[in-house]
């Protein structure tokens, strides 16, 4: 018979071994941005993962994987898909061969001008979460949120106040399709280019300018090999967070709900971060170079690329169907443009 202090020794060990088999079942979730680290989308992983890690108590933990860690923006969403990772946050533009209804929120002069009623839009949209939430899960994909990066900002080799200017001038974009069609209706010639490789593309002229939010224009580096700014208001830098639906369909109701909170308080607080890094950012990129230029289109000139563009919802359509033609509707009616 064992001894009552060998009994012990087997409680123990046995003790030992739930607690080392415990640690070992805890969770780690990654996170894979299209961006650097102190960008805003590092900004919004960054608070996801301290929330995250905090209400779990460390039963979840979050690593982050900036820009290039795993690979491109359309490897992140097919990593996603699979499981690999099991959150990323990418900008809509990239969705564009993936998710092709998606690319609705890519039609210039569509969605509001105002930062906030932009924020507001995209964190309760019935056209998003009731509507194009079905086909991101048709592509095995769980959209959580939107969220926009701000206003975009064209940086040019030449000033750009009409559709004349942009006449032989190549437009570094997104591989998107409504974009490359965007970017003709509005005069110029659109240039895919995947984002690492646009400043070397600015400074050898192999692109003429390219489109982002001032903030990473300032991160990346764009206006040292530009000389304009250029507000046209066209459109917001808007981006995607989302999981795999085969993982995310394996969580706990408690885990689903603890992602849909935790997503919900950084509507919020995103937004305060995307105001201050633009805001901030643009006094960085005029410290460092005084002789930039800055332009701000009128009113009447916005008019007229806006004329212009009225085609990219027809190109829209034929690209994304029928389906198409129902979001579209369903967009236009919930802003109440006719």
């Amino acid at each position: 018979m064992p001894t009552l202090k060998n009994v012990f020794k087997g409680v123990a060990l046995s003790t030992a071994l739930m607690m080392s088999s415990g640690a070992a079942l805890a969770e780690e979730w990654k996170f894979a941005i299209e961006e650097i680290p102190g960008s805003i989308m590092d900004a919004y992983a960054q608070e996801f993962k301290k929330k995250i890690e905090s209400k779990t108590n460390g039963d979840v933990t979050v690593k982050i994987y900036p820009l290039g860690s795993l690979g491109t923006p359309t490897e992140l969403v097919e990593q996603v898909a699979d499981g690999v990772v099991q959150f990323t946050n990418v900008s809509v533009g990239n969705l564009g061969t993936i998710v092709p209804e998606s690319q609705l929120f890519m039609l210039p002069y569509t969605l509001p001008t105002d930062n906030k009623a932009t924020s507001e839009f995209l964190s309760s949209s019935d056209t998003i979460y009731n509507h194009l939430t079905q086909d991101f899960e048709s592509k095995g994909l769980k959209l959580h949120t939107m969220y926009s990066e701000g206003e975009q900002v064209w940086t040019t080799n030449r000033p750009v106040r009409n559709p004349d200017d942009f006449d032989n001038f190549k437009m570094r974009v997104m591989v998107s399709p409504i974009l490359l069609r965007a970017y003709e209706d509005l005069g110029a010639s659109p240039t895919p280019l995947p984002f690492g490789e646009v400043y070397g593309a600015l400074q050898l002229k192999q692109v003429d300018g390219q489109v982002n939010p001032a903030a990473t224009i300032e991160e990346m580096k764009f206006y040292e090999v530009t000389d304009y700014l250029i507000w046209a208001g066209e459109q917001q830098h808007l981006t995607t967070v989302m999981s795999g639906t085969d993982w995310y369909d394996t969580l706990s109701a408690d885990r689903k709900k603890l992602i849909r909170e935790t997503m919900a308080e950084l509507d919020g607080f995103i937004f305060d971060v995307v105001e201050r890094f633009n805001a901030e950012k643009l006094e960085k990129i005029k410290a460092a170079k005084p002789g930039i230029n800055l332009i701000r289109l009128t009113d009447a000139e916005k008019a007229v690329f806006q004329e212009r563009s009225a085609n990219t919802r027809g190109a829209y359509t034929k690209i994304a169907g029928e389906r198409g033609e129902e979001l579209l509707s369903a967009l236009l009616n919930e802003l109440g443009i006719k």
